[in-house]
């Protein structure tokens, strides 16, 4: 069975719209986490926005770290507004809790979500995210969307990394699991 994993950027006021924002403190260390991160997943579970952001960079920049991976790997694309994609993708039909949890029932290691705001929210109300991999950068915003919007969650910490720029990693997992 899979396990759904969310890795987002935040800032320390809690924002992870437009992450241009992680620039001057993404390192090797980070990228050392990430590439974990990719090697232990099957698949990219991903919003439209994401998806399309991605899928206009990513095939764009086949020299950058993880592009191999990232360029390879299946996608699964939760829209209602996309008809068609590219980039090894698929979209998600009819709904998406259901197709998520389905997915999580074939063997192999995890699904993978970066970004993906409405998605996140939508996979956490329904109790479909395993775990959540928030990297929380030294910098704040003051505005901008935020990563959680509803109803209380409470977590579990698995794990956490400071890395020497001063992005802390945290590993969290909901209390309930």
């Amino acid at each position: 069975m899979s396990k759904v994993i969310a890795a987002e950027y935040l800032t320390l006021d809690g924002v992870m719209e437009n992450p241009a924002w992680t620039a001057p403190y993404f390192n090797d260390e980070l990228g050392e986490f990430q590439g974990e991160l990719m090697a232990s997943s099957d698949a990219l579970l991903l919003g439209r926005v994401t998806y399309e952001a991605f899928a206009g960079a990513w095939p764009k920049m086949p020299d950058a770290p993880g592009a191999d991976r990232m360029n390879s790997m299946p996608k699964y694309v939760a829209s209602r507004t996309l008809q068609t994609t590219e980039w090894n993708a698929q979209i998600i039909e009819g709904d998406v809790a259901a197709a998520v949890a389905r997915l999580k029932q074939e063997p192999g290691q995890n699904l993978l979500v970066y970004g993906s705001g409405q998605l996140v929210e939508y996979l956490r109300q329904h109790g479909l995210i395993d775990e959540y991999r928030l990297m929380i950068f030294p910098v704040v915003l003051g505005s901008g969307k935020r990563l959680f919007a509803s109803a209380p969650t409470d977590f579990k910490l698995k794990s956490s990394h400071t890395t020497s720029t001063g992005v802390l990693v945290l590993t969290y997992q909901p209390a309930n699991a």
